[in-house]
């Protein structure tokens, strides 16, 4: 029976899609970590979402983080064997976000995240989603990471997360959501 741990990371490094040995408070772990605890959280919401539409959006781009992380854990040598987020993948999002935007009513001030379960969980995905952009900026700032449609796609993904949580509010019979200024 195969064993689920290796231990080849107790001494506190881990390895990456390249050569060598990382420490696990690395900024590529820390950027990659952030992407997987997003990648979780929208499975979560994935598994709750009652929207006709969000299940399949929401894989979509669970399998989109994927690929995303193992660009990000690549070496800069390597990075281009795994691009898959590219310009046509931003504008897929977008179009996406527009359909949604046709179908619930965006208010014009902060909203209170919880009007329903589905809704409360995409918020708390579109936090991390923007930790996770916090992080890839960073690479970026630090030309670790070239490809700029990472951070355009993370940018639209927060925004996504937010119309998707109005539209699973509004899919739960919460069509008007609770404002942060208690109107």
């Amino acid at each position: 029976m195969p064993k689920f741990y290796t231990a080849t990371g107790d001494d506190g490094y881990t390895g990456l899609l390249k050569e060598g040995r990382v420490p696990k408070f690395d900024p590529i772990l820390e950027a990659v970590g952030a992407l997987d605890e997003a990648n979780a959280a929208l499975g979560l919401a994935r598994s709750v979402c009652v929207g006709d539409q969000s299940g399949e959006i929401l894989l979509a781009v669970q399998r989109d983080l994927y690929h995303l992380m193992s660009e990000v854990s690549a070496s800069p040598d390597h990075a281009s064997r795994f691009y898959h987020i590219d310009s046509d993948r931003v504008a897929w999002l977008e179009a996406i976000i527009d359909k949604l935007n046709t179908q619930v009513k965006i208010p014009g001030e902060f909203i209170v995240p919880g009007d329903s379960n589905s809704g409360a969980v995409l918020d708390l995905a579109r936090t991390i989603i923007r930790r996770a952009e916090r992080r890839l900026v960073l690479l970026a700032h630090q030309h670790i990471v070239e490809n700029r449609e990472l951070l355009r796609y993370l940018n639209r993904l927060s925004s996504l997360c937010f119309v998707l949580e109005l539209y699973e509010n509004q899919s739960n019979g919460n069509p008007t959501p609770t404002l942060a200024s208690g109107s």
